[in-house]
């Protein structure tokens, strides 16, 4: 759950599908202190997977089509390497006008400070 350490601002929507881990108490006492909100899909709605879909066709296509691992623990930093240092920083995305992460973020701290200046 990476969202804990971005802190996002109160009242933000943690959506999910309706598997019972995100509808356990449990989650509902750790999104209360962000003042985060639960927001579930309708049951059936295939349309919540698209997103999910999409990144493990890229983790297949991209990184581990026709890839054998020697051991559990090479598999598991490759994963690691491709997750969080490429497609989560590196790899331009479409839905982010065909930007990486990082240079999103990057603009739109940059339009933030511009608006708390002009304000």
């Amino acid at each position: 759950m990476a969202w804990f350490r971005r802190r996002p601002a109160p009242g933000a929507l943690h959506h999910s599908d309706r598997g019972s881990q995100y509808a356990s108490h449990d989650l509902q006492r750790k999104l209360a202190p962000y003042g985060m909100r639960c927001s579930m899909s309708r049951k059936g709605s295939c349309w919540d997977n698209a997103p999910t879909e999409s990144f493990f066709t890229s983790l297949k296509n991209e990184r581990v089509h026709g890839t054998r691992y020697r051991t559990h623990r090479d598999a598991v930093a490759d994963l690691f390497a491709y997750i969080e240092v490429f497609y989560n920083r590196s790899r331009r995305h479409s839905s982010l006008g065909f930007m990486s992460p990082t240079q999103f973020m990057q603009d739109w701290l940059a339009a933030q400070r511009t608006k708390d200046t002009a304000e």
